[in-house]
């Protein structure tokens, strides 16, 4: 094993035989092309609806509560889909959380919620990991499509207006902390410590 590394070493590192410098800088500059363009689309095709609700975790439990929400269907015409609430839109941001988003891979690896009782189980779980996550961002994926600035308060209801204003312009609280429970059914608080 050892000879075989040392052999494969020598060989990438002595200097090219048969192809120039120049041909080896554009055929590395074209396989980074195309292979930034595999993992971009890999990546974008892993932000679909159709990929969030391929497993039947997903798609019996969570998007089947998504669908009676404002998010899913409403007067514009808008609808959210998964990843625009659970990804973040901007590059670096969203390869943090899809490198988060493998660890839950294990959930479907394992069958830790492979059962509308398992989900029901783990949903508080789940949800505060979410909320966290959520509150830690800023509510960034939630800012992503509602900018406090280009609210129409005299649209929203007296209460909705007073914390709007109190609590979005001061930073003292983000989306998150009002808004639990806004695309999915609440899991059973009763003795939860919320943040």
């Amino acid at each position: 094993m050892l000879e075989l590394l040392k052999r494969y070493w020598g060989t990438i590192n002595r200097p090219s035989v048969h192809f120039s410098l120049g041909f080896l800088t554009i055929g590395g500059f074209i396989a980074g092309v195309i292979f930034w363009g595999s993992f971009n689309t890999a990546l974008e095709a892993a932000n679909t609806e159709a990929f969030c609700t391929g497993c039947h975790e997903m798609r019996n439990n969570v998007y089947q509560e998504l669908q009676t929400t404002i998010h899913f269907s409403n007067r514009s015409g808008v609808r959210a889909k998964c990843s625009d609430c659970h990804v973040p839109h901007d590059w670096t941001n969203k390869i943090a959380r899809k490198m988060q988003a493998s660890k839950e891979v294990w959930g479907k690896i394992f069958g830790t919620i492979d059962t509308r009782e398992k989900f029901e189980e783990n949903r508080l779980r789940l949800a505060q990991h979410e909320w966290e996550r959520l509150k830690s961002n800023n509510s960034l994926e939630c800012r992503n499509c509602h900018n406090y600035d280009s609210m129409d308060f005299t649209r929203q209801s007296p209460r909705a207006q007073a914390m709007h204003s109190k609590y979005l312009e001061s930073k003292e609280k983000t989306c998150i902390d009002c808004h639990k429970g806004i695309a999915h059914r609440l899991p059973d608080l009763h003795g939860a410590a919320l943040p």
